[in-house]
């Protein structure tokens, strides 16, 4: 049970370290307005990762019976699909820092509240589709979460949560200081960089027995 927990931490921050439009829209609203409406932003985007993950858990759980005949090969298919989300994210954030191009986001107006920014933020984060693929391929790759039960799903998705919400609460948090150090050339490179790995390393760990 722990490991699906500790599972649901490491997915977590895979997803969430990445700095794009969405982190920079949460420090911009937290530096223009305050700490309460960008950890509310923070939270709509855990929100988000942790609703991703249920339906992703739900629907591999509901699969793991009637695939079980070919478990063996959709782990497989499980961690090439993870490989290919993870070179995916390596080349975008290469290509960035080559181009030094950056991340765009619309200005906060709208969202002074954090019922605003919550609702706003949770609505542009579900609207990313590749979150849902991750959270389903690494479900489907791990057994440890697909099919053994309530408890071990529960505590994947609140891995899933706690890893999102803390680190969208240090982006909130840090203000314009740790905001201008994360957004530059040097700190996205190295956020996608750990984001990659930290995928590749689950899309190993998919093709383990356990």
């Amino acid at each position: 049970m722990t490991g699906a927990f500790l599972a649901g931490l490491v997915a977590g921050y895979g997803v969430a370290i990445p700095v794009g439009a969405i982190a920079i829209l949460i420090l911009g609203l937290s530096a223009r307005t305050s700490f309460r409406v960008g950890a509310a932003a923070a939270l709509a985007v855990a929100t988000a990762d942790g609703l991703y993950a249920v339906v992703a858990v739900l629907g591999g759980a509901g699969l793991a019976g009637i695939i079980a005949p070919v478990a063996g090969p959709l782990r497989v298919v499980a961690a090439v699909v993870l490989l290919g989300l993870a070179g995916h994210g390596l080349w975008r954030t290469w290509s960035a820092h080559r181009s030094q191009r950056r991340p765009t986001a619309r200005d906060g107006g709208g969202m002074s509240t954090p019922g605003r920014a919550y609702a706003a933020l949770l609505g542009l984060t579900l609207l990313n589709p590749m979150t849902v693929l991750y959270f389903a391929a690494l479900v489907l790759g791990r057994r440890d979460t697909a099919d053994s039960g309530v408890v071990p799903a529960a505590l994947f998705v609140a891995g899933v949560f706690l890893a999102s919400a803390s680190w969208q609460l240090v982006i909130a948090g840090g203000g314009t200081v740790v905001g201008r150090a994360l957004t530059g050339p040097r700190g996205r490179l190295v956020t996608g960089l750990v984001s990659s790995a930290l995928i590749a390393a689950l899309a190993v760990a998919a093709l383990l027995p356990g």
